[in-house]
């Protein structure tokens, strides 16, 4: 497989470079499943752009800075700010059915949503990465230079460092440059050589590396385990923005409980498993503005409570509501609820906390030029500096479009490069796993210690024990990846732990409490804000 260019993930930002790119390039977009199923479709909120003449990219630049907790890169955030207006009009162009109205200056309806101080919000009702994605997808599946390779697992980029003779020293070649990658794909098993010119990651985050997460099963870090294993720095892996709301339930995996419901009387209550103090309110005793609290003042007393109780979720309460209220004002979540046999108008929704974004990732500049020549990464896998300490609402939707447009004019006004001839998927030294249900064991239990141990409210201890446990998984890990065939599990597996060992080693490098990262052991924030970056040896 050759190409100009191969784009690893198809959401927003995966594919607003390939459209960019795609009038002069031949363009690869491979996808691990379909098209859709990213977190980009799942977003429901909107994008961030200063699009009405009451507001100004000052305002929006300060909104972002404060909600960063002051780590973000204020030329960074100046930037993509400030090219917001164009993202939105090129998506308009392309023919994303955001909601109008005829009243505003652009002829949209703009919401706000917390931390922004004006309407900057433009939205699709309430389904607005959906829109965009649908959108999107239809041209990218209609254009002649641009091939789709769904059911594609990417396993790692091809560097110049993979094609030294064996023995030769890393420091006897220059700085490596990327040439491509390797892909599995998932319906033959077969292992696919891809090369190109320029690789690009537009993965997404890594939400999968906690037990709850509001992110889809494709959010297992690829990108951000790749880069890092081809010698790529990374930043602010530490900051792991949580929602404090997520329906606990089997079969309901991934459903936001919105915190509108705490704006309309919503209650926080310990549950039947809590013993005599069950159904009893406990945001009062950790903030005077009780269920109205931000939320990550939420987010960390739901998790306080479930810790010190040893409870697996607590109560949302808003069944004192009149049923016709509820069902005007929540009409999916009372669906929904009702579905898995929940009466919100009767009894309480259990919920846990979740995982919602990555904010740090794989080191770039504003064109998502990484270390490495010829690699590139954009969207959530990327560390912009944008986000900082803390992602403010609707940003990221934003990031991708901004910063995967210039990442298409970076490619498209870069030299021709001659690759050298890629070497085949080397399988002859492996045979089939004997128990694949260790893969399942690992993930299972990687998941469930980074939950207790690396979560919202973080210790030196906890940390310790962590890493401890996660030394002991890569090990297992790589060994089983040496001598067995691989598969998708294991690649998702393999890249999970990766990223949970920079998570880790990231928060036990910052001495405070910053943003998204509270540590009962450092509860002081610093005087000055460094952004954490750790570098991988050359291998």
């Amino acid at each position: 497989m050759k190409f100009d260019v191969a784009i690893v993930g198809s959401g927003l930002a995966g594919l607003s470079v390939a459209l960019h790119l795609a009038q002069t390039r031949k363009v690869a977009i491979i996808s691990k499943r379909t098209l859709l199923d990213g977190a980009s479709n799942w977003a429901q909120g909107g994008i961030a752009a200063v699009l009405d003449s009451g507001d100004s990219h000052d305002q929006h630049v300060a909104d972002t800075l404060v909600a960063g907790a002051g780590l973000c890169d204020e030329t960074a955030t100046r930037y993509i700010v400030e090219h917001g207006r164009e993202a939105i009009e090129w998506l308009i162009e392309q023919g994303v059915p955001f909601t109008r109205d005829a009243t505003a200056e652009l002829g949209f309806h703009l919401t706000r949503e917390g931390g922004h101080g004006q309407r900057r919000i433009i939205h699709a009702a309430d389904a607005t990465g959906h829109a965009v994605q649908v959108t999107l997808e239809q041209k990218v599946r209609a254009h002649p230079n641009i091939s789709l390779f769904e059911h594609h697992v990417a396993i790692d980029v091809i560097t110049s460092d993979k094609l030294r003779p064996k023995g030769a020293q890393a420091g006897h070649v220059g700085q490596p440059r990327c040439y491509g990658l390797y892909v599995q794909d998932v319906n033959s098993g077969e292992i696919v050589t891809f090369e190109a010119e320029h690789t690009v990651l537009a993965t997404g985050g890594a939400g999968k590396v906690y037990l709850y997460t509001t992110n889809p099963d494709t959010a297992t870090g690829d990108g951000i385990a790749m880069a890092w294993r081809a010698g790529c720095r990374v930043s602010n892996m530490e900051f792991i923005q949580f929602h404090p709301t997520c329906l606990y339930h089997p079969y309901a995996k991934s459903f936001l409980i919105t915190e509108a419901i705490r704006g309309e009387g919503g209650l926080l209550k310990l549950p039947p498993e809590a013993g005599a103090q069950a159904g009893e309110r406990f945001m009062p005793a950790h903030d005077a503005r009780g269920e109205l609290a931000p939320r990550d003042v939420v987010a960390r007393a739901i998790d306080f409570e479930m810790k010190k109780r040893g409870l697996d979720y607590v109560n949302l309460d808003i069944s004192h509501q009149p049923p016709a209220f509820l069902m005007e004002h929540f009409p999916t979540i009372y669906a929904r609820c009702l579905e898995l046999g929940i009466d919100i108008t009767r009894e309480p929704i259990p919920v846990v906390p979740a995982v919602h974004f990555t904010c740090g990732g794989v080191v770039t500049d504003l064109a998502g030029r990484t270390d490495i020549p010829g690699l590139y990464a954009v969207g959530e896998a990327a560390c912009t500096g944008l986000h900082g300490a803390n992602r403010l609402a609707s940003n990221s939707l934003l990031e991708c479009v901004v910063v995967g447009r210039a990442c298409a004019q970076q490619i498209a006004a870069s030299p021709a490069v001659d690759n050298p001839a890629l070497p085949a998927w080397d399988a002859s030294r492996v045979t089939d796993a004997d128990e694949e249900v260790v893969i399942a064991h690992n993930w299972d239990e990687l998941r469930r210690f980074m939950w207790n141990y690396v979560g919202i409210v973080r210790t030196t201890k906890r940390l310790e024990r962590a890493l401890h446990r996660i030394k002991l998984l890569k090990e297992e890990i790589d060994e089983y990846y040496r001598n067995f065939r691989i598969t998708p599990d294991l690649l998702e597996l393999r890249n999970l732990v990766e990223v949970a060992h920079l998570i880790v080693k990231s928060a036990m490098s910052r001495h405070e409490s910053r943003g998204l990262h509270y540590s009962r052991d450092y509860p002081d924030t610093l005087p000055k804000a460094l952004p954490s970056v750790l570098t991988p040896r050359r291998r």
